[in-house]
């Protein structure tokens, strides 16, 4: 598992400013084999200098313990260290502290002006120090030795640690870089799995919606059928055997044909989560996307195989409803043609919808049904007048979910058509659809 920068830092924490207790343990050594050598080399120092020797030593402690700083305070350190030069003492502290000074995040001006103050105070010291010696006699080369051995020394001391420190540094830094890229790549991924699975939901709903609107499209009109038939063949039983006999062979013929309807329906679905156990491993079989993944093979499927129904199918439509005891009359204006598959299926839709919710709501009133083509359009209309009587539009008993003007409303528009509905003036009701042909 994967942190953040601002987690890694959290958990990686040491004491005071050191980012880790590797890192303060290693300072702290530093700092104390600085703080000897400061030290032994103070002896020397006190002695020339005529002070006490342990006033030296105590002076070299404390300046070679500088070096613990060195990562709060990398210039103070490199000063303290040209600072000390003359004293010939702090030799690790000044390799140590213009490493540390080229690694940190120090502009470069400041790193070049401390690195050369360092190289200049080396130089003029061992200048001094290898004359001094040649002068006493110590050393018997000739006088282009000094300024080589100053020059060299200068040179060994300050170059090696400054450009170590700036690849170290830039090194770093790129790390640095690329670790943010990859906690930013990280969250992107994230946040685009996030969206992506917000999408796969809101396709899964809008597959389910789809599924249950075909559902209740294929089922409600025939069941409400039925149920009609059935309440007049309770009527009629007994004064009119020959109607009651019709009117149950018309209840066994819509019965049969929505059992048919419903289990082409439940087909479908149960095909594409057939398809979908096939392929997709068995850890993955989780209910949500089961549903999500068999209504988009449903949906799919129906757009792709259904072959209607058809608005030529629409004269049997109202003939049904119409021995169903409806008074319904159908005017058609334009040239009939044929449009794209999903035109005349939500045209059949809208009409068969609202002659259902005839029968539902307004049972016995005469309803008007009109069909327009036109040249990049069909219109169709379905208006119905009051009901004879008040309690006619209860009397067969018709449960309503409410689903029905939702559904034709997302047909149409889902087809980029205008979808309009309401009650009329007379006391009726109204539903208009105008759909786009191409």
């Amino acid at each position: 598992m994967t942190t953040t920068g601002a987690d890694r830092t959290t958990a990686l924490a040491g004491p005071w400013w050191w980012s880790r207790w590797r890192s303060a343990a290693l300072d702290g050594g530093l700092a104390l084999v600085s703080a000897l050598e400061c030290g032994a080399e103070g002896i020397p120092f006190a002695r020339d200098a005529g002070v006490p020797v342990s006033a030296g030593i105590v002076f070299g402690l404390l300046a070679g313990s500088v070096l613990l700083l060195r990562r709060k305070w990398p210039i103070a350190v490199v000063l303290v260290s040209i600072a000390i030069t003359p004293a010939q003492m702090g030799f690790l502290m000044g390799i140590v502290g213009l490493y540390t000074l080229a690694a940190a995040e120090v502009p470069r001006r400041i790193i070049v002006a401390l690195s050369g103050m360092t190289l200049l105070g080396t130089l003029i010291v061992t200048f001094v120090r290898v004359r001094q010696s040649m002068a006493r006699g110590d050393l018997t080369l000739g006088d282009w030795f000094v300024p080589f051995a100053a020059l060299a020394t200068s040179l060994g001391l300050t170059a090696p640690p400054v450009l170590l420190g700036l690849y170290v540094g830039a090194r770093r830094r790129l790390m640095e870089s690329l670790r943010e890229r990859a906690d930013s790549l990280e969250r992107e991924l994230q946040l685009l799995a996030e969206r992506a699975e917000e999408r796969a939901e809101w396709a899964r709903g809008e597959e389910r919606t789809r599924i249950a609107r075909e559902m209740h499209d294929v089922v409600a009109h025939r069941v409400s059928l039925m149920v009609v038939h059935a309440a007049a063949l309770q009527a009629v039983a007994r004064k009119d055997p020959e109607k009651a006999v019709k009117n149950a062979a018309l209840v066994g013929d819509m019965g049969r044909q929505a059992l048919t309807e419903l289990r082409e329906m439940l087909g479908v679905l149960r095909s594409g989560d057939g398809d979908r156990r096939r392929t997709a491993p068995a850890s993955a079989a989780l209910p949500l996307a089961a549903v999500g993944v068999a209504a988009a093979a449903a949906a799919s499927r129906m757009v792709a195989e259904e072959e209607g129904p058809y608005l030529s199918e629409l004269e049997e439509l109202i003939g049904q409803s119409a021995a169903a005891g409806m008074v319904v009359d159908l005017s058609v204006e334009g040239d009939a043609r044929s449009y794209a598959v999903a035109v005349e299926q939500t045209a059949y839709r809208v009409v068969q919808e609202a002659l259902t919710n005839v029968h539902k709501h307004a049972a016995g009133a005469k309803t008007h049904v009109r069909l327009a083509h036109r040249v990049a359009e069909i219109a169709m209309q379905v208006e119905n007048e009051p009901p004879p009587e008040p309690a006619s539009a209860a009397s067969a008993g018709l449960p309503s979910g409410g689903n029905g003007l939702v559904g034709m409303r997302e047909r149409v528009l889902g087809l980029g058509g205008v979808f309009v509905s309401g009650p009329t003036d007379a006391g009726g009701f109204r539903v208009s659809a105008v759909i786009p042909a191409a």
